[in-house]
């Protein structure tokens, strides 16, 4: 048989596989040449036995809270469109929507980036469309999706574009990943990645473990880790991107300047790319224009439960800060660190019960509590500039509210943060 017979015997999928063993085939493509089933969502996600996305990277407008006091001439930019006051990079779910539809969000950047919630030991497809920057048509630049902290990616894949490949604007890149260790990710763009993070190109990741199938010893359930024996269990979930805005930077990258990162100052501390009280705001729909200010900042970040609900938190810093998380009145347990179970080579339990949770730039936690009693508990940042908008009076950034309902008053939760 010729070489050539031999290879077309071979699907593209088992010979990458063989390859690379954590990594399959990539595509590098005209804009909107794959049609996928039209799914629109915050938490994007499709069921097994391949797991499909389809992320859209470009610029656009948010809103920062409108009362903060003005810092010229960089907020409230005077470029922005009625109704928004800040310039970003992000990135827009279309999976299922067609070429024009895809063409069409160009200048509709998304912060925080659709949570991404895959299952352990799944084939997973992501393709990127670039669609340039609608406010800077002069700047030519490409865009990654890096998997922080992902411990299987191959260079291909992994997102780094002196390694893998930059995503030029007009094309299509297809990556493919089998993550096999569950845990709390982040993902973001890695090309021009201090700038293209500041702006806003970051999202959260989820990794499910094949525990929530079920075990010989656990039934099926909602588990953060294949902890064996249930201690990762939890009824609700909430997810919480947090970073820092330098409103200069933007401002400047709007306006066709060059901003000096040596003279970083935050001007907006940001949970999901809201800051306080936007943070508490129900969650949007960024395809529609009655979600209004929000509708491109369309991830609520408020806590709601049952009194007796195991509540699990996922905390990721994609800020240059380091973070400290606290609640009062209620007993944290952090049970992960960085997408790996606390757990000593013997498997003894390394869990830390605390109030304070400190979150380095990079890096994640999961957090488990039980809700107490009925009320309203705060969950905020303890550094005191980090708890205001601009430097102003009142509360501010990185602050919500967990709001415990009797038990046995809220439904089901249907996926993170609803």
């Amino acid at each position: 048989m010729s070489e050539r017979g031999s290879l077309s015997r071979l699907s593209r999928r088992s010979l990458l596989a063989g390859l690379t063993g954590a990594a399959g085939a990539a595509l590098l493509l005209p804009r909107g040449s794959a049609g996928r089933p039209q799914a629109r969502r915050l938490v994007a996600a499709v069921p097994d036995p391949v797991q499909e996305i389809h992320l859209a990277g470009t610029d656009g407008w948010v809103s920062m809270p409108p009362n903060s006091p003005a810092i010229a001439p960089f907020w409230p930019d005077s470029l922005a469109p009625t109704g928004s006051n800040l310039y970003v990079f992000g990135f827009r779910d279309v999976t299922g929507m067609n070429a024009v539809d895809v063409t069409a969000q160009r200048g509709k950047a998304q912060i925080s980036a659709p949570m991404l919630t895959f299952d352990q030991e799944t084939d997973i497809k992501i393709t990127l469309s670039n669609l340039g920057l609608a406010q800077r048509p002069d700047l030519v630049d490409g865009h990654t999706v890096h998997w922080h902290g992902f411990r299987n990616a191959i260079p291909l894949f992994d997102g780094v574009p002196e390694l893998s490949i930059a995503v030029p604007i007009g094309r299509d890149f297809t990556y493919f990943y089998r993550p096999h260790d569950p845990g709390t990710y982040m993902y973001h763009c890695h090309f021009e990645d201090v700038e293209h993070v500041q702006m806003g190109m970051t999202g959260m990741l989820f990794v499910r473990p094949v525990q929530n199938k079920g075990t010989s010893s656990l039934p099926a359930g909602k588990y953060a880790y294949n902890c064996g024996d249930g201690s990762s269990r939890y009824d609700r979930e909430f997810a919480f991107m947090m970073t820092e805005i330098w409103a200069e930077a933007h401002y400047r990258d709007a306006h066709i300047q060059v901003s000096d990162w040596t003279d970083y100052k935050p001007t907006f501390f940001a949970l999901n790319g809201r800051a306080y009280p936007d943070t508490m705001a129900s969650n949007g729909d960024p395809n529609s224009a009655a979600a209004g200010r929000l509708r491109y900042q369309p991830i609520s970040s408020l806590v709601t439960c049952n009194s007796g609900d195991r509540v699990l938190l996922r905390l990721a810093n994609l800020g240059y800060q380091d973070h400290v998380m606290t609640v009062d009145g209620i007993d944290l347990t952090v049970i992960g660190k960085d997408a790996a179970l606390l757990r000593g080579r013997d498997g003894s339990s390394e869990y830390t019960v605390t109030n304070t949770v400190e979150i380095g730039p990079g890096e994640s936690r999961d957090v488990l509590f039980t809700a107490p009693a009925p009320g309203t508990y705060l969950l905020y940042d303890r550094d005191y500039l980090a708890l205001t908008n601009g430097s102003g009076s009142g509360y501010g950034g990185q602050m919500t509210e967990i709001r415990v309902s009797p038990s046995g008053t809220l439904p089901a939760q249907t996926g993170p943060n609803a």
